[in-house]
């Protein structure tokens, strides 16, 4: 019976330009990034034109990390106390964090069989809420029509704020993500696609936002040093009315990050590779059910999930079990309690969250696993022989109490 020995948190090691350029960093000492030379341009506001570039977007603020990020983006449509924003009942627990961050109530919406948001539900709650701002997360890299719900949008008198930290080089129809909402939030966490261990953007083409992010983020009255930035008048008219809560990114992360834009459609053609791979690995694999992929999103697949409808809660934690025991390690985002960073909406009891039927119905059969680029082909395939192996062999059981395979030494 075999077993996989690979480690699934264990990333690419930083490219030796990111290393380079944060050594230089280190050696003259100014990791802050309004602390320059004379002549000098930061890191890390290079950092945010490289990415308003690549992205297309007219304006970027490099932060702390990507639930910062929210939290500012929040703060900058002036969202706050009692406010209600909606948001996905499937997501991670940052997203609903920095809804509640800033003293506003997450109303959650249901989530479809493939992964995205229901913007039939979407639709009843912005009408019975009277909310104003819908917080979209992309998660897990799974585009919803794009085109078609920022009509919905647009009709509702909806502001979008697009959560990307699943889908940074990814697209619908050709339009990058990101680039839908009045303003993107992207993560630069070590598991997503460039990795800083903690960081993240904000991007949007509003003046106004950008500014409004630029002083919360804590620039003091340094803001023209940005360079993806409004010009300085667009400042003078807000900048004694909107308060420092400081979130800035440093020239160390930013030396790190700026070697990886390059590498994006690399790692992006990488990653899915190893999707691909997966999915052919457990296509027609009975009782498991793969996610699909519309043919207009352009996906940076670095997790893959698939469901077991209809399976039972002992059945499926004797999989899991099971898997983990063949070396293969699977999140369960039914699972009774929280686990790791895996939970879900009825976890976020400060949200008073209302039950959802319909994502409790997906989330009780869903499984994730992360796919990192230390994998290669070989890896994933015999990761899929022993997920195909592992779902019939406990879907066709009679008798659930399935131990888990134990580990060789």
């Amino acid at each position: 019976m075999e077993r996989f020995t690979g480690n699934f948190t264990q990333q690419e090691p930083i490219p030796d330009a990111g290393i380079e350029a944060a050594l230089a960093v280190l050696r003259h000492g100014r990791l802050h990034r309004y602390n320059t030379a004379a002549g000098e341009v930061a890191e890390t506001a290079l950092l945010e034109e490289e990415f308003a570039a690549f992205l297309g977007a007219r304006y970027c603020l490099a932060v702390a990390s990507g639930g910062y990020a929210m939290a500012t983006a929040l703060r900058a449509m002036q969202v706050g106390q009692g406010d209600k924003v909606l948001t996905n009942a499937f997501t991670l627990a940052p997203v609903p964090g920095a809804i509640a961050s800033v003293g506003a109530q997450p109303v959650f919406i249901e989530t479809t069989e493939d992964l995205t948001i229901d913007v039939a539900h979407l639709e009843e709650m912005a009408l019975q809420t009277g909310a104003k701002v819908l917080m979209l997360s992309h998660m897990r890299g799974h585009l919803a029509d794009m085109p078609a719900l920022v009509a919905l949008c647009d009709r509702l008198g909806l502001r979008i704020i697009e959560d990307c930290a699943h889908t940074m080089g990814a697209a619908w129809d050709g339009v990058p993500s990101g680039r839908f909402g009045a303003i993107a939030c992207f993560s630069n966490q070590t598991y997503k696609h460039m990795n800083a261990g903690e960081g993240g953007f904000l991007t949007t083409d509003d003046p106004d936002l950008a500014a409004r992010s630029v002083l919360l983020s804590g620039s003091y009255m340094l803001y023209a040093r940005h360079r993806a930035a409004p010009p300085p008048e667009v400042f003078e008219r807000i900048r004694l009315d909107i308060p420092n809560i400081s979130g800035r990114m440093d020239n160390l992360r930013a030396a790190i990050l700026r070697p990886q834009i390059a590498l994006l459609p690399d790692r992006r053609q990488r990653w899915n590779a190893l999707y691909q791979t997966m999915e052919a690995g457990l296509a027609h694999t009975p009782g498991l059910r793969l996610i699909p992929r519309p043919a207009q999103e352009t996906y940076v697949a670095s997790s893959f999930q698939f469901s077991l409808p209809g399976w039972g809660a002992d059945r499926v934690r004797a999989f899991v079990a099971r898997a983990a025991g063949r070396g293969v390690e699977l999140k369960w985002f039914g699972a009774p309690d929280p686990v790791a960073f895996t939970s879900r909406y009825e976890h976020w009891h400060y949200a008073a969250p209302r039950p959802l039927p319909q994502t409790d119905r997906v989330l009780a059969g869903l499984i994730d696993m992360r796919l990192p680029l230390t994998f290669g082909l070989e890896d994933v395939a015999q990761i899929a022989r022993i997920i195909r192996s592992e779902v019939i062999s406990v879907g066709q059981a009679d008798d659930l109490r399935v131990e888990a395979v134990p580990l060789a030494d």
